[in-house]
């Protein structure tokens, strides 16, 4: 699913090395981790394990993985994607995604490139594409996001300790949600230095 393995290509817009952005691997790789972190089994043994007590769906899976053995959450998707399948957006490399949130608006696709152009450049930064947006992460957590989030917009949501004011818009989210603000773009131009300036203080919060 990753195409991690591939060669660097030059971006264009930088003449950088461009990185090869993550799908969904990571994540699929994370949540495996984390169910043997939990109970100190890989996800086969589960499968094996589910497979001989009769699991027939994802719903039977879950209830069974919390009510016998307290297993919830991400740790769950480990296992219930290896029985069941992987949705098939998961199995689309990474410039699948990225087409497919643009394909019926292409007038902001380059917004979002300008923006991967900087990522691709910046150190430390790595690309975690999504079906419905990008997520951009220092080493060690993700710090923005980039959706497109109406017809006529991209916004960057950001993991900032910076009060709301110009460009900077508050969030509306829930409490325990750490990305509180955001940046609303219409057009290529507005990837300008303040902007940029605003990802890197956002990366370097969170690095």
């Amino acid at each position: 699913m990753s195409n991690s393995n591939q060669p660097q290509q030059s971006d264009t817009q930088t003449g950088a090395p461009r990185k090869e952005a993550g799908t969904w691997q990571s994540m699929v790789d994370n949540n495996k981790a984390l169910l043997l972190r939990k109970t100190g089994q890989d996800t086969a043994h589960w499968v094996e394990q589910a497979r001989a007590a009769g699991i027939r769906s994802d719903r039977e899976l879950r209830d069974w993985m919390r009510d016998g053995f307290g297993v919830t959450g991400y740790a769950q998707y480990a296992v219930s994607w290896e029985m069941f399948g992987y949705p098939e957006f998961m199995l689309r490399d990474a410039d699948e995604l990225i087409d497919g949130q643009y394909a019926n608006h292409p007038q902001l696709r380059p917004i979002a490139d300008s923006i991967l152009a900087w990522a691709s450049a910046a150190d430390g930064v790595q690309i975690q594409m999504r079906k419905g947006y990008v997520s951009l992460h220092s080493p060690r957590r993700k710090f923005a996001q980039v959706t497109r989030s109406t017809n006529s917009a991209v916004d960057v949501t950001l993991r900032l300790d910076a009060p709301a004011g110009g460009r900077l818009e508050q969030v509306r989210t829930r409490a325990d949600d750490p990305f509180t603000l955001r940046v609303r773009l219409v057009s290529p131009e507005q990837v300008d230095d303040e902007l940029l300036e605003i990802l890197a203080a956002a990366l370097e919060q969170n690095s």
